[in-house]
């Protein structure tokens, strides 16, 4: 005999039965006056012995042995009656205790002669039930260990497999942008389930995101099924402070301007508008030409007049094809006879006290000019970004370049511009009757990336004047396709921005430095929290009518740290000191302090 195994069968077991489990178990030292030894002296199977009452060893002690040869049978019952023996003189119970516990699929090849079942009865009731229970504990438990370690297994190769997908806006990868959500994995059916959770519910590539999601995870192996669910993130302005009741739930205001009139700025901003609620947005549209207000005439909604909400004393938009619609002319007093301050002070209330609710993007169409009434909007509402309006003429071009350097000096990045009426097409031939190169002309000298031509065309005048979109009257054609280029141009260039906006200044408490990397610029520099906070220019700490420095450098300790840092539109930032001082820090103003040098890199570990 020179293999060293016990096997031990259920007293239902029957010869024929061959499909029954073998629970094997390794034979340690038994010694007649000593304690069983504990689990951390158990011998491995090859090693074990066991000892007869009278401290004899005996080598090879098998219980249950399968042999073909018919003349083994006499030597396997007199084994099985020495082992009754020493389990009698011995201990009640056999102190057998496991090192290992593994349910083996199929017995070993077996002959016609077995041990007697009642020898086998009388040993697998003399084990008892206790040290069986014991066996399953613990094999439960090295079960569930072995379960957790697996799943965390599959859930890294679902993640490392969508890491494989890079967002084209941000040029990282969706599980860096922090796209999926609510990853569940049941590796037992090899079903995935998970959330991608984008930044607008107009992304215009969420179609090929879901297919590259589905194609990366049903490459794995062990996947049989995969369950992607799209999303979008809830509507919260880039500037969460103290904004409106109105506006705190507005993802992106978006303004359309031309600074002059009649160039087509309502045509698109309208055009705009609905073509983002073709996308999948939650949209508004806001006209804020008190003077000359056109949404009435372009859209036809049911109800054509703004309604009060008495108990909060707010607007309730009007609303048509989804997209909710606020103007002077639905206010039942027609155009504006009244002055500057007035009008401004009307724009505001409309604006503000509106019941917007959750939206992704609010466009603003702007009145002409650049004076008192522009500079209120642009002030009071955290512009994300500008859309400029302009004809191919040069006196269009003057006018819209003021308009320009406007959002430029109110840090509102401009992120297209529209060149309207550049020519339309006759006899095989294109004209240009207004003349070209207005538009390129302003996205050279401006540095502006997006330039989109509209042609002439009557049916998008005339359906200006009846009330129904071009792009919902035909949103298949050319011009149709025009504005979803400018509507995929504005929801990626939002995208971005808020990207850059929200990492435009951090505070590293690693290396205790506030960094500043401005949006539009590839700079990066350091700041010592001291220094910015000592370079505070408000009334507290600069006398308003003298310019004296109230704030003393000594006022401030050197080692002092800001508690928060949120982005103010794209202009500033706001800095909570632990003194409970909230300092507004314009770029331009952080741009001129002085920087730290040779500031510590930590290199991952």
């Amino acid at each position: 005999m020179d293999k060293h195994e016990v096997h031990i069968f259920p007293p239902s077991f029957r010869p024929s039965s061959l499909c029954s489990l073998v629970f094997t178990f390794n034979l340690i030292t038994l010694q007649s006056a000593q304690p069983s030894p504990p689990f951390s002296s158990l011998l491995p199977l090859s090693q074990s012995e066991l000892l007869t009452p009278k401290g004899q060893k005996r080598r090879s002690l098998i219980v249950y042995y399968y042999r073909q040869h018919k003349h083994t049978q006499r030597r396997r019952e007199k084994h099985s009656k020495e082992m009754l023996s020493l389990h009698t003189s011995s201990s009640p119970t056999l102190p057998f205790h496991h090192s290992t516990f593994q349910p083996k699929a199929c017995v070993h090849a077996v002959s016609s002669s077995f041990l007697s079942h009642r020898n086998v009865k009388s040993l697998w009731a003399s084990f008892g039930h206790s040290s069986f229970s014991s066996v399953t504990a613990k094999a439960a438990s090295v079960e569930a260990n072995a379960s957790t370690v697996s799943l965390h297994t599959a859930e890294s190769d679902v993640l490392k497999a969508l890491s494989q997908i890079i967002d084209p806006d941000f040029g990282t990868d969706i599980v860096s942008c922090g796209f999926v959500k609510d990853l569940l994995v049941n590796e037992a059916v090899g079903e995935v389930s998970f959330r991608l959770e984008l930044t607008t519910p107009a992304c215009p590539i969420k179609d090929m995101f879901e297919q590259k999601a589905n194609e990366v995870v049903a490459a794995l192996p062990w996947v049989r099924k995969v369950n992607v669910t799209m999303s979008a993130q809830p509507a919260k302005p880039m500037f969460a402070g103290a904004l409106p009741m109105g506006l705190q739930t507005i993802s992106n205001i978006i303004a359309v301007s031309s600074c002059k009139g009649g160039v087509g700025k309502s045509t698109v901003a309208v055009n705009l508008a609905f073509t983002l609620a073709g996308m999948g947005a939650r949209v508004g549209l806001f006209d804020a030409d008190v003077y000359g207000p056109s949404l009435p005439t372009m859209v036809s909604p049911e109800n054509r007049l703004l309604e009060m909400n008495p108990e909060k004393n707010t607007i309730i938009p009007t609303d048509y094809l989804g997209v909710k619609l606020v103007s002077f002319g639905f206010a039942g007093q027609g155009r504006a006879i009244m002055r500057g301050p007035m009008v401004s002070g009307v724009i505001n209330q409309l604006l503000t006290t509106t019941e917007w609710g959750e939206l992704d993007y609010l466009v603003v169409d702007m009145p002409p000019g650049t004076g008192d009434i522009q500079l209120t909007l642009c002030q009071v509402v955290p512009l994300t970004a500008a859309v400029i309006v302009t004809t191919p003429q040069k006196l269009a071009f003057i006018d819209v370049a003021k308009g320009v350097r406007m959002f430029s000096k109110l840090k509102v990045p401009c992120i297209a511009v529209v060149e309207n009426m550049c020519h339309f097409d006759a006899d095989g031939k294109r004209y240009y009757p207004f003349g070209r190169g207005s538009g390129s002309q302003v996205v050279q000298q401006f540095g502006i990336p997006h330039l989109f031509d509209l042609p002439i065309r009557p049916s998008l005048s005339a359906s200006g004047d009846s009330g129904v979109p071009e792009v919902v009257a035909d949103p298949q054609g050319e011009i149709a396709s025009t504005f979803q280029d400018l509507g995929v141009c504005v929801v990626q260039q939002c995208a971005k921005i808020r990207q850059q906006v929200s990492t435009a200044v951090t505070y590293d408490r690693t290396i205790k430095v506030i960094k500043v990397k401005v949006p539009a610029s590839d700079e990066e520099f350091y700041l010592h929290p001291a220094t910015v906070r000592r370079n505070d220019q408000s009334a507290q700490s600069v006398d308003e009518w003298t310019g004296e420095q109230k704030l003393q450098y000594t006022d401030i300790p050197e080692d002092i740290e800001p508690e928060e840092i949120r982005p103010m539109g794209n202009y500033a930032v706001s800095i909570t000191w632990p003194d409970g001082f909230s300092q507004i820090a314009p770029y331009d103003q952080l741009q001129e302090m002085e920087r730290l040098v040779d500031v510590p890199q930590l290199t991952p570990a």
